[in-house]
């Protein structure tokens, strides 16, 4: 299955870098990054291993937590498309159009 990431998940992760690298600690942020990447990998073999996302509770928005960050995906058909990366603490927003 294909897998996309958005602009607005794209941003998520150079700001999570920019802030990890602004406090000084660039590997921390880098570290992040790659586990994010890796998990995202996985959803082209496992589409559905993310949870509903609770806020929405639509089965189509889902997402992956890689603590302290969650993943969120709209699952279609035959491709996901990763559209947040989101601090798990924070509320969540989806873009209006990605």
């Amino acid at each position: 299955m294909k897998v996309s990431i958005s602009n607005s998940a794209f941003t998520d992760l150079e700001n999570m870098i920019g802030y990890y690298t602004e406090e000084g600690t660039p590997h921390i942020g880098l570290k992040f990054a790659k586990e994010i990447i890796e998990h995202i990998q996985v959803l082209a073999d496992h589409p559905d291993m993310g949870r509903i996302v609770p806020e929405f509770q639509l089965a189509h928005i889902r997402e992956i937590i890689v603590a302290p960050f969650r993943v969120v995906y709209l699952r279609e058909k035959s491709a996901i498309k990763v559209i947040r990366v989101w601090r798990s603490e924070r509320p969540l927003v989806l873009p209006a159009k990605t």
